[in-house]
């Protein structure tokens, strides 16, 4: 497993937009993938965003489709999520995730085997 840090939350108001970076901290280390996962109170964690290291395919929930981006820069091993048009649903705490396996496509957190310590991310209305 290794160390991955997130930043990047905060408060927003609804409509507005937040950049969610994370890398890894200390080593960089090979992945298969990475992906955005949050967490709302009282809910499971749920997958929000992934995207394959090398071919750079990526993959949404549907709740985000067209308002979140998930983009990496190989050269800065640092993975975003770009949130625009916020809504106060998007409210949680966002975990960045990395597995080392083969990924293809999955929204269970179990395809992941490293995790960050999360940011909060508040959508007022």
């Amino acid at each position: 497993q290794v160390q991955l840090l997130e930043s990047g939350g905060g408060l927003v108001q609804a409509g507005g937009s937040l950049r969610l970076s994370c890398a890894p901290s200390g080593r960089t280390f090979s992945r298969y993938a990475m992906g955005w996962f949050r967490q709302a109170p009282g809910k499971e964690r749920e997958f929000v965003a992934a995207i394959r290291w090398i071919s750079g395919t990526t993959y949404y929930a549907d709740s985000v489709k067209g308002r979140f981006t998930i983009s990496r820069d190989n050269a800065k091993d640092t993975v975003y999520l770009q949130m625009n048009a916020l809504k106060p649903e998007d409210t949680a705490v966002y975990y960045c995730a990395a597995t080392t396996k083969y990924y293809g496509g999955s929204m269970s957190p179990s395809a992941f085997n490293s995790w960050g310590q999360g940011t909060q991310v508040t959508v007022s209305s």
